[in-house]
This record gives C-alpha cells, structure tokens and sequence, in this order.
C-alpha cells in the first residue's frame, strides 16, 4: 500500500513522506513524537500493521505493540499536532459468522490475536483523536509484499493441483484502490471541504470466494501470458484446513457509507487483478 501511495500521490502532485519502521519505530512514543516535529505532515496515514496472522497467535506482545500502541502513538501525535489520521482496519475486527454483509453499525467481536489488537487498536484511535478516518479492508492483493496474487502464482509453478478454501467469502481488494480512496480523502481535506470523521468500509466487489477468486487469477494469468497453464482446483471446506488464527467465514462489508460521505464507489477487484497481473508480467520481462 506504501507503494501505491507513493506512486499515485506524486501523479496527484502531493508530497509523500514516506518512512518504515527502520526509520520510524510507532511503538516508541518519543520517537513518533520527534517525527512529527521534524517533519510537521499536514496529515498522516498509518499502514503500518503486523499482519502476521497466524504468527500473531504466538507473537501477541508483538502483535499488540505495532497494531494497538503503534495506533495509538500515532493518534497521540497526531492530536498533539491538529493533524488528521487516515488509519487503516481490517475485516478481522468481526468474527464473520453473520450472514449479511457486515456496516460499520456492526459490533466488532474479534476472533483472533490479530483481530484483537488491530479493534484494541481502532478503539484507541477513536478515543484519542477527533480528526480520524479508520478504512476497513479486507483480502488486500498488489504486485508488492506478500498476499494471496502472489502466493497463488508461486503454489502454480511447484504444484499441478492446489487445494483451496471455498466457503469463506469476501472482497478481494486492490492495494492501489484503497490508496486511491485515502488519496481522495486527503484532497476532499485539503479544499476544505466539511469531513464526516469515523468509521468507513472499504472492500472490492463483486463478493466472492477463496476459490472462486484463486480461479480468476489463474485464467486471467493464462490470459495475459503469466502462466502457460493453471493448476487443477479442489475446493476445501475451512474445516479442511485448519490454521493457528480463525479466519472469518464472512467478510463481506457493506461500503455505502464511504460513497454517500466521499463520492467513493466500491472497486471491482477484477480490474485490480488485471492491473497487478500485468505489472508482475512486465517486472519479469
């Protein structure tokens, strides 16, 4: 998402300060609080976030530190400068076992370590700071780090048959989506226009599954070349699969909010996809 950022704010002509925790470590209080005065940001985005999930059932004091005080630092700072914070959530703040899509009405119940901290961490956010946007996300893919695009393409240059997971749901979403939407924010801010602060959901559409998902980036992947043929699909019952974290059957969420306040319409994850796809064509040609 950095990445994106940084790629779309200077189309935009913003100035984008970009820094990781090498640079900026946001579980030191002191250290953020330097930052912020060395640096005076008009306005802050915070993607930073251990999202480690499964690790995260072991690594709980690792995960807590980056997710809720590591938000929480930021949120000080934040009020401490009259800077707005742009935070990023997560679907993993709901334990996915309502059929409708999830609002940001919905109370959060996670069901995991990561969960958790990423709710610990909302709640500190919203206590601390007025000027905020916290943007649920879900089943983020890009052409950087590591997500499921990625991992898919690997697991089909060692295997002929994968077996994936078909009765979780949710939005696949494009890194260079949601930096596009913070990104509109940010101008929507900068002209001065009224900010309806809170809560927003953010995810690409249509909804669908693991499964059906793993099968688009594999014919899209025939499509453009990536692949010269796709490995052959099982679908998996969760139940099938057992993981150290609970992943939430559904996480589906209901973006009206975010296009009734900023204008902002839900982004097809296929069109993302397509993108991705061919940009990790032209990186390996």
């Amino acid at each position: 998402m950095g990445s994106e950022l940084e790629r779309m704010g200077a189309t935009k002509g913003h100035e984008i300060l970009l820094t990781d925790h090498q640079h900026l470590d946001i579980t030191d209080s002191k250290s953020v609080a330097d930052y912020f005065q060395e640096h005076t940001p008009d306005i802050c985005i915070n993607a930073a976030a251990y999202t480690a999930v499964d690790k995260a059932e072991d690594e709980v004091e690792l995960a807590f530190a980056v997710n809720r005080d590591g938000a929480a630092n930021l949120a000080r700072a934040c009020q401490d400068n009259d800077v707005p914070l742009l935070h990023i959530s997560t679907d993993y703040v709901f334990d996915g076992s309502q059929l409708l899509p999830y609002s940001e009405l919905d109370q959060p119940n996670p069901a995991s370590v990561y969960g958790q901290s990423k709710w610990e961490g909302d709640q500190l956010v919203m206590r601390v700071l007025e000027k905020h946007i916290i943007m649920r996300v879900a089943w983020v893919f890009a052409a950087n780090g590591h997500n499921f695009v990625k991992t898919m393409l690997r697991l089909a240059k060692e295997r002929d048959e994968l077996g994936i997971v078909s009765d979780q749901r949710g939005g696949p979403t494009w890194a260079g989506d949601i930096a596009a939407a913070l990104l509109e924010i940010v101008d929507q801010h900068a002209s001065e226009e009224s900010i309806d602060w809170g809560v927003y959901d953010y995810i690409g559409q249509p909804a669908t599954s693991w499964f059906d998902f793993a099968s688009a980036i594999f014919d899209k992947s025939v499509e453009l070349g990536l692949l010269e043929k796709p490995p052959r699909l099982n679908a998996i019952a969760t139940s099938d699969y057992p993981t150290p974290a609970r992943r939430p059957m559904n996480s589906v969420l209901d973006c009206s909010k975010i296009s009734d306040n900023f204008g902002i319409e839900q982004p097809d994850w296929r069109v993302g996809l397509e993108k991705v796809l061919q940009e990790l064509k032209d990186n390996v040609a």
